[in-house]
């Protein structure tokens, strides 16, 4: 009796122990194809972004900014728009600068009837996919990703800003031949939503060296010379380009050893008026100081400031602002 119990004992903990093994082995597998597909993710996500590998779009886009905003859907205020700008797209994650001609909004429902999240993404989803968009990237970035950047923005917290840790970010890329490369990148919540247009191309510069024959011919001629003398930010310390500025109005002048001239300082409207006044009558000083200091009789100069008080077009972009922070050299009467 006791071999009976005996060998039912060692039959049962046979079986139970080769149960053991083959419920591991049918584990093994599926262990390996989980890690398999977490690799091949993983390879996809670290693969390096390289344009020549977006195939070109043949469908006739338009004219920037390309497409319009959904039914129903409309800008919550003035779209940010610059001509030539910088902004950052996630790629693998990691928010990269383009540079170029620059869209961005955020949009809300028109008030007809409530936002929808999934109208929004869906309505950029279709249509970008339908002109030969590519899809980049679909995720966020992390709060380490978004210190490392957040400051080389320069419209970090305008109009239409994306690039929070929080935001689930859809990015597109279209390649044309005719309108180069176009960066579309997209964000929402329940409430509203976030879009950015990029249109890549290199700046054209557009700074002319002046020259003191150039000076003395628009005294001569307008009784006036406009000149954008580089100062340091938000200071009245010449640069070197400043510098360069400066020896060209001292050869005008002892071209003409007769010659006297106001130095007037102008600036933009941004920020306080006070701020900008005092501004303006530094750089106009600084200017009178440089040009004595070079030689010239401090009896032929005089200097003024007046802010923003006379621009000389309307502060309504970007590119009028720069014009409109200048140095005017004023033929005295």
């Amino acid at each position: 009796m006791k071999k009976t119990l005996f060998l039912l004992t060692s039959i049962l903990l046979f079986f139970s122990c080769n149960k053991k093994v083959n419920e591991n082995q049918n584990d093994k597998p599926q262990k390996e194809q989980t890690t398999t597909e977490v690799e091949k993710k993983d390879t996809v996500l670290a693969k390096k972004f390289n344009i020549e590998d977006i195939p070109y779009t043949n469908t006739d886009l338009g004219e920037f900014p390309f497409f319009s905003l959904p039914k129903g859907l409309t800008n919550q205020n003035k779209p940010l728009q610059k001509n030539f700008d910088v902004c950052f797209f996630p790629v693998n994650g990691i928010m990269t600068p383009f540079e170029g001609k620059l869209y961005k909004i955020n949009v809300v429902s028109d008030g007809k009837e409530e936002f929808s999240k999934r109208y929004f993404e869906k309505s950029f989803e279709d249509y970008l996919t339908s002109v030969g968009a590519v899809k980049i990237y679909d995720g966020e970035i992390t709060s380490e990703e978004y210190d490392r950047y957040n400051k080389e923005d320069p419209n970090k917290g305008g109009e239409g800003d994306i690039g929070y840790a929080d935001q689930q970010i859809k990015f597109y890329v279209i390649r044309t031949k005719d309108k180069g490369n176009i960066y579309v990148q997209f964000t929402a919540n329940s409430a509203s939503g976030s879009l950015n247009i990029l249109q890549e191309a290199n700046l054209k510069q557009t700074i002319q060296k002046i020259t003191a024959d150039d000076i003395v011919k628009d005294l001569t001629e307008k009784g006036k010379s406009i000149l954008y003398i580089n100062f340091e930010v938000n200071k009245a310390d010449l640069t070197k380009d400043g510098n360069i500025t400066i020896d060209e109005i001292v050869l005008a002048l002892k071209k003409d050893p007769s010659l006297k001239i106001s130095i007037e300082g102008h600036t933009d409207n941004t920020g306080d008026a006070s701020k900008n006044k005092k501004l303006s009558i530094d750089r106009a000083n600084s200017v009178m100081n440089a040009l004595t200091l070079k030689g010239i009789e401090k009896s032929r100069l005089s200097a003024k400031g007046f802010g923003s008080e006379r621009p000389l077009v309307p502060n309504d972009s970007e590119e009028n602002k720069a014009k409109n922070r200048r140095v005017e050299l004023v033929k005295a009467k």
